[in-house]
C-alpha cells in the first residue's frame, strides 16, 4: 500500500512514466498467466475429451443417474467419517502434546516413562496405519475386555489416534526444542520451576510455531479416515464400493472424492494463511 500523498504535491512526469510501466508489466503478467493457465487446462481437456476410451470412462465414472442414485448413502457414511475425524483430532493433540513433554522433560525420575514415550512414536510410526485399523479393529475385540465397547468404529478410532499421536508428538517435539535457551534461562532466572517454565513460556511458543505442520496432519487425518473401510465400517468409502460392486458403475467413488476435497481444500488454505502468517511475524520480530 502507497503511501498517501501530501497535499497539494503531484507526481512528476518521470512518476507518472513509471507508473504506466508498472501497469503496463502488470497487464503483460496477468495476460501471460492466462494465457498459459488457458493452454494447459485445455490441452489437458483434449488429451482426456479426444481419447478413444473417453466415453466409456464417462459412462463408468461421471454418470448423473448413479451420482444421484448413491448420493444419500454416501452422505450419510460421510457423516461417519467427520465423527471419526471431530473424535479423534482432540485426543490426538493432547496425547501428542503429553508424549512430546515427556521427551523433552529432564527429571530423573521420569527416564523410564521416556524410554516409553521413545519406544511408543519409534513403533507407532514404523507401522502403517492401515495395518493398524486392522490390528486394532479385528484383534482388540477378541480380547473381551470388560467396559471396553468392542465395535469395529470404536477400536477404528483408537488406531487413528495412536497412529497419528505418535506423529504430532514429533511436532509439539519439534517445536518445544526449537524454542530459544535463553527463554528458559530467563524463566529460571525468575525463580520459575521446570514446570512452571514449560508451562508459561516453553509450551506457548512452540505451539504457535508448529500450528501450520499440525494442520498438515489433521488434513491427512481427514483422508485417512477412509481407511475404516477396510474393516467394513460404512463410512464413505465402504458405501461407494459397496454401490459400485452392486451396479457395476465407479462414480460413486468420484462422487466420494469430492466429499474429501471440499472437506480437506478449506483446511489446506487456512494452513497456507498461518505459514504465511508465522513467516511475516518472524521477519518482523514479532514472536
Amino acid at each position: 500500500m502507497s503511501a498517501p500523498e501530501a497535499p497539494g504535491w503531484s507526481p512528476s512526469d518521470r512518476e507518472l512514466e513509471r507508473r504506466r510501466v508498472r501497469a503496463r508489466l502488470s497487464r503483460r503478467r496477468v495476460a501471460a498467466a492466462s494465457l498459459a493457465t488457458v493452454v494447459v487446462i485445455g490441452g489437458l481437456a483434449a488429451v482426456v475429451l479426444l481419447s478413444p476410451g473417453w466415453p466409456r470412462v464417462r459412462e463408468s465414472f461421471f454418470d448423473g443417474f448413479h451420482a444421484r442414485e448413491s448420493l444419500p448413502a454416501i452422505v450419510d457414511g460421510f457423516w461417519i467419517n467427520v465423527k471419526m475425524f471431530l473424535i479423534a483430532e482432540p485426543l490426538i493433540l493432547v496425547l501428542g502434546l503429553a508424549l512430546a513433554i515427556v521427551r523433552s522433560s529432564r527429571s530423573p525420575w521420569l527416564v523410564p516413562v521416556r524410554g516409553l514415550a521413545v519406544v511408543y512414536t519409534d513403533v507407532v510410526r514404523g507401522v502403517p496405519t492401515l495395518l493398524l485399523v486392522f490390528l486394532f479393529a479385528f484383534g482388540m475385540p477378541a480380547l473381551e475386555l470388560q467396559g471396553v465397547p468392542d465395535s469395529s468404529f470404536f477400536w477404528a478410532t483408537v488406531a487413528l489416534v495412536i497412529s497419528y499421536s505418535a506423529y504430532v508428538a514429533e511436532v509439539f517435539r519439534s517445536g518445544i526444542e526449537s524454542v530459544h535457551p535463553s527463554q528458559v534461562l530467563s524463566a529460571e532466572a525468575l525463580a520459575l520451576s521446570r514446570g512452571q517454565t514449560m508451562r508459561h513460556v516453553v509450551v506457548p511458543q512452540a505451539v504457535r510455531r508448529v500450528v501450520p505442520p499440525l494442520l498438515n496432519d489433521f488434513v491427512s487425518l481427514q483422508k485417512d479416515t477412509a481407511l475404516v473401510a477396510s474393516v467394513s465400517i460404512f463410512d464413505a468409502l465402504f458405501t461407494a464400493r459397496d454401490y459400485a460392486n452392486f451396479n457395476f458403475n465407479y462414480t460413486p467413488y468420484v462422487v466420494v472424492a469430492c466429499f474429501f476435497v471440499a472437506m480437506t481444500v478449506p483446511l489446506a488454505r487456512l494452513c497456507d494463511w498461518l505459514a504465511a502468517r508465522v513467516a511475516r511475524r518472524e521477519r518482523a520480530g514479532v514472536l
